[in-house]
């Protein structure tokens, strides 16, 4: 049974229970971990061995906690030709993308005649990327996160990834690393990681900042060292809304509709619509196209979604439609009506939005160019994609001519006779 919530009918305890969705409760986790933070901080590398036979099952020494050169050649040997070509592409398309939102290096404006105001942009000095491996290997992020920062002009960028069980790194995402041009790459995961990179350890840097999707570990370890190290975007579970009218393909929405909810149980993925017919029509497709699915796996995340965090959201226009999008701040979402371009300057609070019934969410999160690493749980309204500016910061600049200064010392004085600041008035009246 797909949950169907009549709008205009849905009682507001319900509506915010739906707006709400799958916020994650890491109570438990921050106890667990931190005690792991400390004990990374005080024992180092030998911590980090030991969290890596504990949690991921594989014996490794301090020594193979970074990945040899010998390993990088071999793994990337393994990458076949199709899927060479294929991230070879999306490092093309990310990096055009990336290239096109880098900032002026310096720029300085007059604001008043002899008066000079301006910016810097400086890329953070290092920045380790987390890469998770979960039940696969998730090269998109590494190009994600790898390709901005390298465009940034980051010095040093490092890898933590959690290893396979057979204490290696997978293949695809040691040749992504190659495209970006990052050599080092660790082989530990979890919130061991985070502290790794937070405090540094004999075999593992200490970064000014880390960036990537984790899990409730990962999350809670970022919230915890946030006085050591910048945490970066926190995302949390994916979720997903298809905002179609009654020209929207209910096959095409259907299959679109699916995409975020085989990510996990904790998923969100919502078909937005003022059409009844359609969500008629589309719920019979996804009954058709769920039990189509090979993978037990993937059917019952999305069997799961569809009862719990996702469902049909019914309004009585497009317009509404569009309120319930700008309140719920979706990670991503697709526009499949018939004037998507219309639509656009209407969507306020989005972390992507795709256009027309051929761009799914899964172009976007592979290769299509924008990020894929987006703000969730409402973030939305106020934080954006992962972007250059992830890697980067801003200096002011200020430069003021005598003629300038005698013209505007006396304000600065008595702004600082108003706020009680003697030094502040000294330093301009006695010049």
């Amino acid at each position: 049974m797909i949950n169907r919530y009549n709008w205009q009918h849905t009682p507001d305890d319900l509506r915010q229970k739906l707006l709400q969705r799958a916020s994650i409760d890491i109570t438990e986790q921050m106890k667990t971990v931190l005690a792991i933070c400390e004990d990374v901080r005080q024992r180092g590398d030998e911590a980090l061995v030991d969290y890596t036979k504990r949690f991921d099952g594989v014996a490794l020494t301090a020594s193979q906690l970074r990945v040899s050169d010998e390993e990088v050649v071999s793994g990337v040997k393994q990458v076949d030709e199709t899927m060479r070509e294929v991230l070879t592409y999306a490092f093309s398309n990310i990096k055009k993308f990336h290239e096109a939102q880098m900032p002026e290096p310096i720029w300085m404006m007059e604001v008043d005649e002899g008066i000079m105001a301006g910016e810097k942009t400086t890329a953070i000095p290092d920045v380790a990327l987390y890469v998770p491996r979960g039940k696969g290997s998730f090269p998109s992020v590494l190009l994600m996160l790898g390709v901005p920062a390298m465009v940034a002009g980051v010095s040093r960028i490092i890898v933590v990834t959690p290893p396979n069980e057979e204490g290696l790194i997978d293949p695809a995402i040691l040749f992504a690393a190659q495209l970006v041009g990052i050599h080092e790459i660790y082989k530990v995961g979890g919130a061991q990681a985070i502290a790794a990179v937070a405090y540094g350890t004999q075999s593992v840097p200490k970064c000014a900042k880390v960036i990537g999707p984790g899990n409730p570990y990962v999350t809670a370890a970022k919230r915890l060292l946030m006085g050591a190290i910048d945490p970066g975007v926190m995302a949390g579970p994916s979720e997903a809304i298809i905002l179609a009218d009654e020209g929207a393909d209910p096959k095409k929405v259907a299959l679109d509709w699916m995409i975020e909810a085989e990510h996990g149980p904790d998923s969100a993925s919502l078909l937005v619509t003022h059409s009844e017919q359609l969500a008629d029509l589309v719920e019979q497709e996804l009954e058709v196209l769920v039990a189509s699915l090979k993978s037990p796996v993937r059917k019952e995340f999305v069997t799961t979604v569809m009862n719990r965090y996702g469902g049909i959201v019914v309004t009585a226009s497009l317009e509404e439609s569009i309120a319930f999008v700008n309140a719920y701040a979706p990670e991503h979402m697709e526009v499949m009506v018939r004037d998507p371009f219309a639509v656009l300057p209407k969507i306020q609070h989005a972390g992507e939005i795709l256009l027309g019934e051929y761009t799914p969410i899964t172009l976007c999160n592979f290769l299509m160019g924008p990020n894929a690493i987006l703000p969730t749980g409402r973030n939305a309204r106020t934080v954006s994609a992962v972007s250059v500016w992830d890697f980067m910061k801003r200096s002011s600049i200020g430069y003021v001519t005598q003629d300038g200064f005698m013209r505007i010392r006396d304000y600065a004085a008595r702004f600082a006779d108003v706020e009680g600041f003697e030094t502040h008035a000294k330093a301009v009246r006695e010049r």
